[in-house]
């Protein structure tokens, strides 16, 4: 039960629209996808100061805390917030807040994305926490459900509406699914997290085969729906969605209306309860398979519960026309002048035609995901000048700017270099992909970000100019959990540890030879090497240089680690698996990436199954 909301008229802080004293809540503004209600602060604030005065027991206080997206740290008494962007959504506005209150209360003095399209923020006092998401919440952004057994950030493609092949925007019914299950009675405390995805087309770049939910847009005589597929994810016990009904229909809420009895359903598994660390919806559908599962959906349908909601999309429905608000074609444009090949290679990578003819989407290569405030402002104001005000965070990490003009493009370019934002090889080899791990997790056994940047740095010094080489794909996570997504991986890594006497090392497994583009999702060959972690840009190298100079023409990775086999790729780094010695010679192993002091493991009570 949640803490009953306090009288908002006795606070200095007037009700703003989306309150419930000014229910106002559906305005159609992009990055305004979630109402925001005033109460919510003014409960967090009460249930925050009961904690910290000792009048509220640590269990119930993490239970509601992480409902407002308020998730702790392995380190003690601080907090990352993480706020929901659906399907990666966020305007001007909103960056200059993220920086704001990064500068006012981040000592990292920095936002990261996640691969769920999420931007968090990390090491925040309880206290402080209180007034981020406050400040954060006057500009449209809502952590709510960020974290907890709820519905999660709603992901989807963030070139969704621009795309080539659509058959429509899936936009507008992702932002109505967010809008009707925030705050629903059924989703607040599930066996566990529920994550969802809408792709655009069927290349899936939402890569909807390994979420709890997820939607592909279909047209049936017209009418437009989508096929739904349920029981997907990583983690300990990966696993791909199959389809639960190859056409739902949109417009008369049935989607909705399907996913409710998911969730009514999923919700009653008490079973379940009894190992959170387990109890995911793809557990469920493994064990009783799609059919039955089907089946259990199709009599939930026949309820009473059913003639008691309303499904209708006409209140909810995020109806926004962006190319209204494209921005028109100026006089002059800057032009390269002199040497371009700088400039070209970032367009050859980065950018893409929209469907529009004279448009462009843009992707922004954002290192290991993080942006200081003063990027953030930068971001903001070149989606001002060039976008209309429209930009996407990615699952890879990154931003995709919409609607750049074509001749726009250098301009944009030069804004970028200017905030060290002007990489090429977005989506490449180069754009590795990790979670935060002992960064700041409870769960992280080692520092992925550390080893992202190491790896990041011996790809880039090998100036990798296969082409299909470029195509490879480097993520990794600092646990067995898919937070990295390196089960999807060509070249994935997880966290692990090696011991040495009393001392230990820290290690990664490799995986070899995922994949999620195209529609093609597979997970990856777990590898037999467990690699000491200042040993894996040694053997990423050597992986890559042995496809290069071994595959065949037009062979693509994953078919050369087919045709090779996996033996192969452990006997090319056999040497690096071999044991060490602790000594003063050897001292570098058994510190981790940016680490200082010598490793040993820390894994605490992660609160992702609380």
């Amino acid at each position: 039960m949640e803490p009953a909301s306090l009288d908002t008229t006795k606070t200095a802080h007037s009700p703003r629209e989306g309150s419930l004293e000014n229910p106002e809540v559906i305005e159609n503004v992009p990055g305004h996808v979630i109402p925001i209600l005033e109460r919510e602060f003014d409960d967090f604030d009460t249930e925050s100061t009961r904690f910290l005065k000792g009048q509220l027991a640590e269990v119930d206080f993490i239970k509601f805390r992480l409902k407002q997206g308020v998730y702790g740290q392995r380190q003690p008494d601080v907090q990352m917030v993480r706020v929901k962007l659906p399907m990666g959504g966020v305007n001007p506005d909103q960056l200059d807040a993220f920086a704001d209150v990064i500068e006012r209360y981040v000592p990292l003095k920095k936002g990261h994305i996640t691969t769920r399209q999420n931007i968090q923020v990390h090491h925040i006092p309880l206290e402080d926490a209180a007034k981020l998401i406050r400040e954060l919440g006057d500009a449209g952004l809502s952590s709510r459900e960020g974290c907890g057994n709820t519905m999660r950030n709603v992901t989807g493609d963030p070139r969704a509406g621009t795309l080539e092949g659509e058959l429509f925007d899936i936009t507008p019914y992702a932002g109505a699914y967010v809008r009707y299950f925030v705050r629903h009675a059924t989703t607040q405390a599930m066996p566990r997290k529920v994550k969802t995805a809408f792709t655009a087309t069927d290349e899936d770049n939402a890569i909807t085969r390994i979420h709890d939910m997820s939607f592909v847009p279909k047209l049936k005589d017209g009418v437009r729906g989508v096929e739904i597929r349920v029981g997907g994810g990583t983690s300990i016990m990966p696993r791909l969605a199959p389809t639960l009904y190859e056409f739902v229909e949109l417009d008369n809420g049935d989607y909705l209306k399907v996913t409710e009895a998911c969730m009514r359903i999923f919700d009653r598994q008490e079973w379940l309860r009894v190992n959170r660390a387990r109890a995911r919806i793809k557990v469920l559908v493994d064990k009783v398979g799609i059919d039955e599962f089907r089946t259990m959906v199709d009599a939930e349908l026949e309820g009473e519960w059913v003639g008691e909601r309303d499904f209708s999309l006409d209140a909810i429905l995020f109806d926004h026309d962006e190319e209204a608000n494209a921005p028109a074609r100026r006089h002059t444009y800057a032009s390269p002048n002199g040497d371009s090949r700088e400039f070209d290679r970032f367009v050859a990578s980065n950018v893409r035609p929209q469907r529009q003819r004279g448009f462009r989407t843009i992707e922004v290569k954002v290192r290991r995901g993080d942006l200081t405030p003063d990027q953030l402002r930068g971001l903001g104001q070149v989606m001002r000048d060039y976008t209309g005000g429209y930009a996407r965070t990615s699952v890879h990490q990154n931003v995709i700017l919409r609607w750049v003009r074509d001749e726009s493009i250098y301009e944009v370019w030069q804004r970028l270099t200017e905030l060290e934002l002007g990489d090429a090889g977005a989506d490449e080899i180069t754009d590795v992909v990790s979670c935060p791990g002992t960064d700041s997790c409870k769960l992280g056994i080692t520092s992925s970000m550390g080893l992202n940047q190491a790896v990041q740095d011996r790809l880039v010094q090998m100036d990798i100019s296969d082409e299909l080489a470029r195509r490879i794909h480097v993520k990794m996570s600092g646990c067995p959990n898919g937070c990295g997504q390196h089960h999807i991986a060509n070249i994935g890594f997880y966290g692990a540890s090696i011991k040495v006497g009393e001392h230990t090392i820290p290690a990664y497994i490799p995986h070899i030879g995922g994949a999620y583009e195209g529609g093609d999702v597979r997970y990856g060959q777990r590898l037999k090497s467990r690699l000491p972690a200042k040993r894996v840009p040694e053997a990423v190298e050597r992986w890559v240089r042995f496809y290069e100079s071994e595959r065949a023409d037009g062979e693509e990775f994953n078919a050369f680690v087919d045709r090779v086999g996996a033996p192969e790729f452990e006997a090319r780094v056999k040497d690096l698996t071999m044991p060490i010695e602790f000594n003063l010679e050897n001292m570098t192993y058994f510190v981790d990436w940016t680490k200082n002091g010598p490793f040993e493991v820390q894994r605490g009570e992660g609160e992702c199954a609380v």
